[in-house]
């Protein structure tokens, strides 16, 4: 019988390579050589082995764009992109659910793509669910959950695709903010549970500020990186800490200076 491949606890996990996906040069053009837009301009990034970072930049930018490229589902038109953990897991800020199948039966799509044999694939799914604090919930329907609770299955079935990398294109953008409080809580504890890295686009400087190791800035039309930050605030964090706040608003700033500087409104 196949050994199922399971999230490893952070202490168990060796990286192998020194990065977890490689961007080197990256540059994104639509429409064609005549009359193309460049929407993403030679842009280099690593995310380590464990690393949280996130994407942050005005409407536009290029952030789901820079985030597509990373998963696959668009090639760079210059430049490379390494995943040596092989294809990322993404999470999109729709849940995409399958309301005709319940909770469970949704992660367990992931594990059945993923090759895991039939026997195993409840018994990951409950695991997997436990894991995002939805123990019991195998059996629900979506239209029986709540838009955190859906998300939290969405989490759940990226989890179940092993991979080390997750990629979050602003997951929790349409939830109220208590919701999207307690899902930051959650995410934090699996991600220093698993070690996995992460890579989350956001428009929210303090859901930024407050999740990541390290904020990189994207400018806009082109999307170029402008600016790094390293986040050196314990985890964990509240959302309303001074020292959140204090490094939200200079961020901001910067954010406000692009926008100016690209005319946007």
């Amino acid at each position: 019988m196949a050994t199922p491949t399971t999230l490893a606890k952070a202490e168990d996990r060796v990286p192998a390579t020194g990065h977890a996906a490689r961007l080197a040069h990256v540059s994104k053009s639509f429409g064609g050589p005549a009359g193309g837009q460049l929407v993403l301009d030679d842009i280099s990034l690593d995310v380590a082995p464990g690393e949280f970072v996130t994407l942050l930049g005005a409407s536009g930018c290029g952030k789901s764009t820079l985030l597509n490229l990373v998963a696959g589902l668009d090639r760079p038109s210059a430049g490379s992109i390494e995943t040596p953990g092989g294809r990322p897991a993404l999470m999109f800020q729709e849940h995409a659910l399958f309301p005709w199948l319940t909770a469970g039966k949704n992660v367990e799509l992931a594990l059945k793509l993923r090759g895991l044999p039939k026997a195993e694939r409840r018994p990951e799914a409950e695991r997997l669910l436990e894991l995002v604090r939805l123990g019991g919930s195998y059996g629900k329907r979506v239209h029986e959950l709540s838009g955190g609770m859906r998300q939290r299955v969405a989490l759940a079935r990226a989890l179940a695709q092993a991979s080390d990398l997750l990629l979050m294109d602003e997951p929790f953008a349409a939830l109220d903010a208590i919701t999207r409080d307690v899902l930051h809580d959650e995410l934090t504890r699996i991600w220093r549970e698993t070690n996995l890295s992460v890579l989350f686009v956001t428009h929210n400087v303090r859901e930024a500020v407050r999740l990541a190791q390290r904020v990189v800035l994207l400018s806009s039309r082109p999307g170029r990186i402008a600016r790094e930050w390293t986040i050196d605030i314990p985890q964990p964090r509240r959302i309303e800490d001074a020292a959140v706040a204090e490094l939200s608003v200079e961020i901001t700033e910067e954010l406000r200076g692009e926008i100016r500087r690209h005319g946007q409104h």
